[in-house]
């Protein structure tokens, strides 16, 4: 990715408002601020050993929570929303 800078400099009857103002349209043209807004939150992908290790912990935690299920040490599920009246 290039970088792009936006660079402007004081005429002679210019004031600092002007200039600002101007800078900003530069910026704006220049497309700096929807690309560094893109990238701001941008996480890497985790590499293939960490995404396997993930995936055998949860695997192993899978299969100890069907174990504990068989043998009925697991406390019993609560009924979601609103009770029913017979």
């Amino acid at each position: 990715m290039s970088t792009v800078n936006a660079e402007v400099k004081k005429n002679n009857n210019e004031n600092a408002i002007s200039l600002i103002r101007r800078f900003t349209k530069r910026v704006q043209g220049s497309g700096i601020i929807p690309r560094v807004r893109s990238i701001r939150y941008n996480q890497r992908k985790p590499n293939h050993s960490k995404m396997k290790k993930s995936a055998l912990v949860v695997l192993g935690m899978r299969k100890e929570y069907e174990l504990l299920e068989k043998l009925g040490k697991l406390p019993e599920k609560k009924q979601k929303g609103r009770p029913r009246s017979s």
